[in-house]
């Protein structure tokens, strides 16, 4: 089955304090996402669709993707690569950008960017994230059992081993029932605290939050099929909630959730057995340096992934 992985690179890693997409932290100066990439393609992926800044198209060539093109899927054909570009010439006609506004709409306008490139079902993940060997082998599978329209996939992992002990993080906190998403909520300041406890403290209040709930890391599978609904929502939110706010973000777990909630769509639920790590802030990257070498010496990965 073909397949591809679609990485979300084109942020800016404002609260991280430089570019963590390209910030070398394997034992070989691999960045996150060739892990993401090596272990997508030994799952069955045949594809890596990288959304970046149109400026950012030589330096991510140079990177990793002229030699992700020379890899070779599991059928012992070249991998496929391509580059989709997230600005505003992709944004319809009819909404006038605000003068003052610099960042492109969020993960939803990202996806909607690699529409042309994209003809198979698919895998959307953050590029500054680490998901896990499994979560790779799970989704595969489970994208070929997705119908055409109406179906959809995500890998969960528990908030409590997604929060960082240096500053607040986003995460889409779900409710499933029986394997199904039911509903999804993007929080965006949550905060973890000495005693352990985890709670939304945006808006200056404090709200508890269950440390065993399931949140989305953006690990999500689709099918084409989705790219209808992603442009309707999109341009709804163009019309009717984006307005003049200079930061306002079209996310996918919204989109998500009330295309769950409407009806529309049905998402399982998938749980990997490894543990997600990534860099929100920069006090996080010797962790993260940490637990890759750990995964190095037992020999989940190669000592280079760049051999």
């Amino acid at each position: 089955m073909k397949a591809a992985l679609v990485i979300m690179a084109a942020g800016m890693g404002s609260r991280y304090g430089g570019n963590k997409q390209v910030d070398g932290v394997g034992p070989s100066h691999e960045i996150l996402m060739e892990y993401s990439i090596f272990d997508a393609i030994r799952a069955g992926f045949t594809k890596v669709v990288f959304i970046i800044k149109p400026e950012m198209l030589d330096m991510m060539k140079n990177l990793c993707g002229d030699r992700i093109a020379r890899c070779k899927t599991r059928d012992g054909e070249n991998v496929e690569v391509c580059y989709a570009f997230q600005d505003f010439s992709s944004v319809p006609a009819f909404y006038q950008i605000p003068a003052e506004r610099v960042k492109p709409f969020g993960t939803t306008h990202a996806v909607l960017c690699a529409r042309d490139v994209i003809s198979e079902p698919f895998c959307v993940i953050n590029a500054d994230d680490y998901y896990g060997v499994d979560a790779f082998r799970i989704v595969y599978e489970e994208l070929g059992r997705l119908k055409e329209t109406g179906e959809a996939t995500m890998v969960g992992y528990l908030l409590k081993n997604t929060v960082s002990i240096n500053g607040t993080v986003s995460r889409g906190v779900c409710q499933t029932v029986d394997g199904k998403l039911t509903g999804v909520k993007e929080t965006l300041k949550i905060q973890l605290f000495p005693d352990g406890s985890i709670a939304d403290v945006a808006d200056g209040q404090r709200v508890e939050l269950d440390p065993e709930a399931v949140v989305s890391m953006n690990f999500w599978g689709f099918t084409p099929g989705i790219f209808q609904e992603m442009e309707a929502y999109f341009e709804d939110f163009l019309r009717n909630r984006a307005g003049t706010n200079i930061k306002a973000e079209c996310l996918l777990p919204n989109m998500v959730g009330e295309l769950v909630d409407e009806g529309r769509l049905t998402v399982s639920v998938l749980h990997s057995a490894d543990r997600w790590f990534g860099m929100t802030y920069q006090e996080d990257r010797q962790n993260v340096m940490d637990e890759l070498k750990k995964l190095h010496d037992a020999g989940v990965y190669p000592p280079s992934l760049r051999d």
